[in-house]
């Protein structure tokens, strides 16, 4: 199936919620309002057509300073049909959460939660959100572009632990 016939059937199952689209270098980006996420989801995985059964990758991206919103960025893959399609869907920055996808695909749990601890985007219905990479006592989210990038870091409980041991 070609990319203008992956997005004329996602748009005309869901014309509300996409706001836009584009082919770059033979790929497939729709831009989708948040509140439809786990819906299009869903329809993208069950869809016999489409078959999007695998969740390559799900992350952050701070557009802040551009547009003052996150994106979160969903690559999809079908293994059995062989095409790829990008979602991508804005959140705002004043109340950074989306739907978790984690009963679509259960992959997402781990990309949720690096997107949560790295960018400090929330999503609603994860069935364990907390840090994945970050200490427990780590300050901030690091990827996002207001995190100060001179100083540093407040000791964590692991270096103070350590320095006694000394």
């Amino acid at each position: 199936m070609d990319n203008e016939t992956i997005a004329s059937l996602i748009k005309n199952n869901f014309p509300e919620a996409i706001t836009g689209s584009e082919i770059f270098r033979n790929e497939l980006t729709l831009i989708v309002k948040k509140e439809f996420i786990t819906e299009i989801a869903g329809f993208l995985k069950e869809n016999k057509e489409l078959d999007f059964n695998f969740l390559s990758d799900l992350c952050g991206v701070d557009r802040v300073e551009t547009d003052g919103v996150f994106e979160v960025v969903y690559h999809l893959y079908s293994i059995y049909k062989n095409h790829r399609v990008r979602l991508k869907s804005p959140i705002t920055s004043n109340d950074p959460c989306i739907s978790t996808v984690t009963g679509v695909w259960n992959t997402a749990n781990w990309h949720e939660r690096e997107a949560y601890d790295m960018y400090g985007i929330k999503f609603d219905g994860h069935p364990d959100l907390r840090k994945i990479l970050t200490p427990d006592d780590f300050e901030g989210h690091p990827l996002r572009k207001d995190y100060p990038v001179d100083g540093r870091q407040p000791a964590t409980l692991r270096e103070i632990y350590r320095k006694d041991e000394a």
